[in-house]
């Protein structure tokens, strides 16, 4: 009977190490997508300044840093909504 004891208990421990390992790697992953999401956001905001320097501020008189930065401002909230929206249709599938 205590064999029997003795292999339960190893069978529950190999259970919980296997889990244990397979939530460090889903943490992993997230943590590698976050960070890789980070860098594409920030590659993104460079684009996006660039875009509105060269294209939009010439449109503005001289000293339209302010409107320029809400025309920023507005761009970014108009992608992150339509990002948002399109990846909470994708998780409904």
């Amino acid at each position: 009977m205590s064999g029997a004891i003795i292999n339960s208990v190893a069978e529950k421990k190999k259970e919980v190490d296997k889990h244990l390992h397979t939530e460090i790697i889903k943490q992993m992953i997230t943590l590698a997508t976050s960070g890789f999401g980070l860098v594409a956001a920030l590659a993104w905001n460079n684009v996006i300044q660039e875009f509105v320097k060269v294209y939009i501020n010439k449109w503005l008189p001289a000293g339209g840093g302010l409107l320029s930065l809400f025309i920023y401002a507005i761009t970014i909230t108009a992608i992150a909504v339509f990002v948002t929206y399109q990846l909470s249709k994708l998780l409904k599938r």
